[in-house]
């Protein structure tokens, strides 16, 4: 989608979602110690404020213009600092072995985007840094509930296994997540890949 289709999208309510911080996100980060993070395509910036909020020195990244001021105005009214960055991640550079945390949260991308952005993550990261991808699995389509209907952009562990070669992969798999609609509760199916960039590398 463009950056235009999200302005559209993001305008139409208040929270697309919510301001909430996705579950997933806030379980696999509560337990890492805060550093420098990379919160790439951010949206609306409710895990980037939820980081601050936690310690975390935030980088917010995302090319909706509507969407970063909804993000400032949610830090805002949390009390937090975020660095925003209007820019496209998809042609965006971030500095080389900075962060400790890089984090790609429901970013849908037909396969060769998404690695080039996935390069990019891996090469931010600092020793010891953690890189963090959950996103709509491909079976969602035919087992889940939700989320994109083309599976050109859906995720599959083995996809981004391939793409994080040379991280230390703590965590990868097929996950559930609740969604609670007014029919009642249903089940997505997402993917999470969690890795760590050894610290011994060469950073350079």
């Amino acid at each position: 989608m463009r950056s235009e289709d999200w302005d559209a999208k993001f305008g139409a309510s208040e929270f697309l979602f919510t301001d909430k911080p996705n579950q997933t996100v806030a379980a696999e980060v509560a337990a890492l110690p805060p550093g420098s993070a990379l919160d790439l395509a951010a949206g609306q910036g409710r895990n980037a404020v939820w980081l601050a909020q936690q310690g975390w020195d935030v980088t917010a990244v995302d090319f909706s213009p509507v969407g970063l001021d909804r993000a400032r105005r949610l830090a805002a009214a949390n009390d937090v600092d975020v660095t925003f960055v209007l820019a496209d991640v998809l042609t965006w550079q971030p500095q080389r072995a900075c962060y400790d945390l890089v984090l790609i949260s429901y970013l849908q991308l037909p396969a060769g985007q998404l690695r080039s952005v996935l390069n990019g993550a891996v090469a931010a990261l600092a020793p010891g840094g953690t890189l963090l991808v959950i996103g709509h699995d491909r079976d969602n389509l035919t087992r889940g509930y939700g989320g994109p209907q083309d599976g050109d952009v859906l995720y599959s562990v083995d996809d981004l296994l391939g793409a994080v070669a040379g991280l230390r992969v703590e965590k990868a798999g097929q996950i559930d997540r609740v969604v609670d609609t007014e029919l009642g509760p249903f089940t997505a199916i997402d993917t999470l890949v969690r890795a760590a960039r050894p610290i011994a590398e060469d950073a350079s």
